[in-house]
Parts: C-alpha cells; sequence; structure tokens
C-alpha cells in the first residue's frame, strides 16, 4: 500500500467530513528537503519537457535547461538530431556552457581548460593530447542523457533506467482524452510558435499543478474565461472526467479574451472536438490546453520550495504566423488566466507555513480528482526513498 513519505503526512487532527479528503501538509509546500527529494525522486527520474524542438533550429544550436538539481546541455549534431548530456566537462567539472542558448559552428569547448567535444558529445581535442595516447575520448566523453521528441518538445530523463515514455507521457494524455487520436488530430509537432510568456511565480510547484487541475475557484477569479466556457463557473474543472471538452459559449465565436473568432479550426480536428477546450496535465511539469485553432503549452521549471519558472507556448498552424496575423486576442486570454491563477498560488504559499495549515486543508467533491495528484506524488517519493 502506498503512503505519504513519515516527514511530509499529516499529524494527527479531526478527520474532514465524509464528503472532504485531507490535502497534503503545509509543509510538503515549504520544506526545503521535502523539495530536494522531489528533485531526486520526481524531476530527475521521470520524463522532463526540457525545450522545444524548433527553438534549436540548426546544427550547432544548443540551449541550457535545468532539470532538477542539474544542468542539461541539449543541441542539434550535424546530422540534424538532438542529444542531449550533462552540462559538465569531464576534465575538471567546469560548467561547459554558462549561457541558456546559443550556437557553435562544430564543437563545444570548455572555457576553463579548453577540453573540446564534438555535437554528439565525443572528446576531440584537448591541449597537450599528444602526450595522453591512453586516454579513451569516447569514454571520457559528456554524459550522454536520453532524449525523446514529442509534441515538438525535446523530453529528457536523468535516470540510469529511464520509465516508459509510452507509459507515462503519452499514456497520461490517453487517459485524460480516453483516445490517442484524440490528442494527434491537433498535430502539435506541426505548429509554430506565435507567442511564449514566462512568469516568475513565487510559489510552490504544486499549487500550481493544483490550480490548473481544478476550477472551483474559476467563477471567483477567472470572469474572462468563464464568459467563453460558461460551464466552467459551476465550479467542475474539464479534467474531472475523461475524455470531456468543456463547450464555448453559443456567443463564443473563438477562444479570445472577448469570445471573437479566432483562425479557423486546425485540420485535424475531430467535429466532436470542435468548439471544446481539453485541458490535460501530464506529470509533473507540463500543462496541455487543446482548442480548435491553438493549442497552449505550459512547462514549469521548479527552482526551490517557494519558486517557480513557468514557460507558456501559444502554438498556431504555420501559415497563420507566417502572415503575421494578430494573435494578441487568444493570447491575452490565457494570459490573463495565468496572471489570475499565479496571482493565486502566489497568496497562498505563504499560507502553507501558518500553524492553520499545519495538518492541511481539505478537498471539496470537484476537486477530489487533486487527492489522485496527491497519492501518486507521495507513491513517487515513497519509491525514490527506496
Amino acid at each position: 500500500m502506498t503512503t505519504t513519505p513519515a516527514d511530509a503526512r499529516p499529524t494527527a487532527a479531526a478527520p474532514p467530513a465524509p464528503s472532504l479528503i485531507r490535502t497534503l501538509p503545509g509543509r510538503a509546500y515549504t520544506d526545503p528537503d521535502v523539495f530536494r527529494r522531489e528533485q531526486q525522486a520526481l524531476f530527475e527520474r521521470l520524463w522532463f519537457c526540457a525545450v522545444r524542438s524548433a527553438d534549436l533550429g540548426r546544427p550547432g544550436a544548443f540551449r541550457t535547461v535545468r532539470v532538477g538539481r542539474e544542468s542539461v546541455l541539449i543541441t542539434r549534431n550535424r546530422t540534424g538530431r538532438l542529444r542531449a548530456f550533462l552540462n559538465v566537462c569531464r576534465h575538471r567539472g567546469a560548467q561547459l556552457c554558462t549561457e541558456e542558448s546559443g550556437e557553435v559552428r562544430r564543437n563545444l569547448q570548455c572555457p576553463y581548460h579548453a577540453w573540446t567535444y564534438d555535437l554528439d558529445g565525443r572528446l576531440v581535442a584537448a591541449p597537450n593530447l599528444q602526450r595522453m595516447p591512453d586516454l579513451d575520448r569516447t569514454e571520457r566523453g559528456l554524459v550522454t542523457v536520453p532524449l525523446r521528441e514529442w509534441l515538438g518538445y525535446a523530453w529528457v530523463c536523468l535516470a540510469d533506467e529511464p520509465p516508459s515514455f509510452e507509459d507515462t507521457v503519452i499514456g497520461a494524455a490517453v487517459e485524460r482524452l480516453g483516445d490517442a487520436a484524440a490528442l494527434d488530430r491537433y498535430r502539435t509537432e506541426t505548429l509554430a510558435l506565435g507567442r511564449r510568456l514566462s512568469y516568475d511565480v513565487r510559489a510552490n510547484w504544486k499549487l500550481i499543478v493544483e490550480n490548473f487541475m481544478e476550477c472551483y475557484h474559476c467563477a471567483t477569479i477567472h470572469p474572462e474565461l468563464t464568459d467563453v466556457i460558461p460551464e466552467f463557473a459551476d465550479g467542475l474543472a474539464a479534467q474531472y472526467y475523461v475524455g470531456h471538452g468543456a463547450e464555448f459559449a453559443a456567443e463564443a465565436q473563438g477562444f479570445t479574451v472577448d469570445g471573437s473568432a479566432g483562425f479557423g479550426r486546425l485540420p485535424g480536428i475531430d467535429d466532436s472536438q470542435d468548439r471544446r477546450y481539453y485541458a490535460v496535465t501530464v506529470r509533473p511539469q507540463v500543462f496541455l490546453n487543446l482548442v480548435p485553432d491553438h493549442v497552449i503549452l505550459h512547462r514549469m521549471f521548479p527552482l526551490a520550495a517557494d519558486r517557480t519558472l513557468v514557460e507558456c507556448d501559444w502554438l498556431y498552424l504555420p501559415e497563420v504566423v507566417d502572415a503575421g496575423a494578430d494573435v494578441a486576442k487568444s493570447v491575452e486570454l490565457f494570459h490573463r488566466v495565468n496572471v489570475q491563477d499565479f496571482d493565486a498560488c502566489e497568496r497562498t504559499q505563504p499560507a502553507m507555513a501558518s500553524r492553520a495549515y499545519r495538518d492541511g486543508g481539505v478537498l471539496v467533491p470537484s476537486e477530489h480528482h487533486i487527492g489522485g495528484f496527491h497519492a501518486w506524488w507521495a507513491a513517487q517519493l515513497a519509491d525514490g526513498d527506496g
């Protein structure tokens, strides 16, 4: 039987009413040691959505991404393939690439002692290398990190034995939508980036996940969203039911801040998916938002127990982006939702350290599926301790 790790388990308190479920205790959102264990058991053991593949457009392009406690270097090699490595020189451990992104002609060179690696991670040069004839250039190459591409993004995994990508990543979307084809029809990997916004949120990453999963708060803080999707005002999130897509208001022409028309539905969208919004959580750090004419994808980068960077991409048909179409109204709708959500999470974070939340709070019936997220979290940390 799965149990919550002992140092994050609720202390003795009166049981909640039968219609309610107890949440995680406050220290699960504030304790640096809990966060360290999450880095090890979640972000360094599961598949992590690191970069958009198109951001590495040409051979020699690279990006550095923080995954758990590690810096991961992702490059596009000479044949156009994406490769991922730990961003550590194999000589004396200096960080190989100190910039977030860049482009090299052929090789990556350590700025400390000039050990040089090709874009496949092999050691190709070093000062006085001829004096070290017994040096195995492959064995002293960069440490490779497994990488998979899906939905137009590069996902990496730091585990020695990565879990099944099909089961833990693709399976999460299928579990939510009830049908693999329902996601395939959006052909997200073919879409182009129309806008990217980053949010530095002073809150624990789990608060952001929990907020995204429920809509009990929607009538209170999301007036623009509930105007376009009236059922959200009733408090039931799209993720509450398998396969459910929340229907647009009769007067809404598109998923925009004022309900005006968007850009026509994506070519593969089924009639049953038209004029509907689908939300998918891919644990531990990705949110998918699917609407007929575009896709919104959030990636979370947990930086501390009380700080999370969120990068949000709005994706459209390439012809929409290439034509310079004004995407402001569709971007503005979910940008407002993001700001409203993140403000709520930041208001909640300080209370996680309060004695009033020492034993946690409760989930009402429309939030009960968040209990499944908490059970998953506890199971991952318990496995990581093993």
